[in-house]
C-alpha cells in the first residue's frame, strides 16, 4: 500500500512537470505565431489559463488565453502603449504544434481586447498649438494657443470622444475663453486606428489618465502567420 502511494505521488509530480513543460512550449509557439502574423516588434506575453493544461492540450482546444502586446504602431502612424486581450476557444491541436507548427491552423472563436492610446498619439493629431490634457474622468480637454487669422487665441475645450469609421474622433463640446467661429470644425480631429492585431474592431472608447482606452472584439480570428 505504501509503495502504491509513493507511486501515485511520483506520478502526480511527473504529470505536473509535464503539464508545465507542455504549457511553456505551447505559449512560446503561439507567441511566435502572433508576432509573425502581425509583424510585432517583440513577441507578446502569452498565458494559457486553466488547469490541468494537458487536458486542454490533448483536446486541442484552450478555453482562455491571455495575450499582452507592448508598444507598437498601427497603419496610419498611431502609436499604441499596449494591448491586453483575451482569446476564448482557441483551437490548436498539440500534435500539429509539435510536428508542423508552420502550417498548424491556430484560431480563436472569440477575442476581447483593451487598446491603450497614449496622449502623445492624440497630441500628434491635435490642431497645431494644442495639447491634450485631463483624462481619468471620462473626459479629455485640449489646451493651448490656436492660430486663427494671424492671432493666437487661448483655448481650453472639453472634447467629445466617439468611434467613427477608421478610428476615433474628438470634437469640442465646450470651448472656454474667446469664442471661435466654426469651432467644431476647426478644433476637431481624428485619430486613425485600423488593422489592429488580433483583428480587433473598436466598439467603445473612454478617456483614462494615459489617454484613451479602446475596447474591441473579434470572432473567428486566425493566429498563424
Amino acid at each position: 500500500m505504501r509503495k502504491f502511494l509513493v507511486f501515485l505521488i511520483l506520478l502526480a509530480v511527473v504529470l505536473a512537470v509535464l503539464d508545465r513543460v507542455a504549457v511553456s512550449g505551447v505559449q512560446r509557439e503561439i507567441a511566435r505565431q502572433v508576432a509573425a502574423k502581425y509583424d510585432l516588434p517583440s513577441e507578446p506575453q502569452i498565458e494559457v489559463r486553466g488547469i490541468p493544461f494537458l487536458t486542454q492540450a490533448v483536446a486541442g482546444r484552450y478555453e482562455e488565453i491571455s495575450v499582452k502586446i507592448g508598444r507598437m504602431s498601427v497603419p496610419g502612424g498611431a502609436k499604441i502603449t499596449r494591448i491586453d486581450a483575451t482569446l476564448y476557444g482557441v483551437r490548436a491541436p498539440l500534435m500539429d504544434l509539435i510536428q508542423s507548427p508552420e502550417t498548424a491552423d491556430i484560431r480563436a472563436d472569440r477575442v476581447t481586447g483593451l487598446v491603450v492610446i497614449p496622449k502623445e498619439t492624440l497630441d500628434a493629431r491635435a490642431p497645431r498649438g494644442l495639447k491634450v490634457t485631463g483624462g481619468g474622468d471620462d473626459s479629455l480637454n485640449v489646451t493651448g494657443k490656436f492660430l486663427l487669422a494671424g492671432q493666437e487665441i487661448p483655448i481650453n475645450a472639453k472634447m467629445k470622444i466617439e468611434v467613427v469609421k477608421g478610428g476615433i474622433r474628438l470634437t469640442p463640446e465646450n470651448v472656454n475663453g474667446v469664442q471661435i467661429p466654426d469651432a467644431a470644425r476647426l478644433l476637431s480631429f481624428n485619430v486613425p486606428i485600423k488593422d489592429l492585431p488580433l483583428s480587433l474592431k473598436i466598439e467603445s472608447v473612454r478617456s483614462t489618465s494615459e489617454g484613451l482606452a479602446v475596447e474591441g472584439t473579434a470572432t473567428d480570428v486566425p493566429l498563424r502567420a
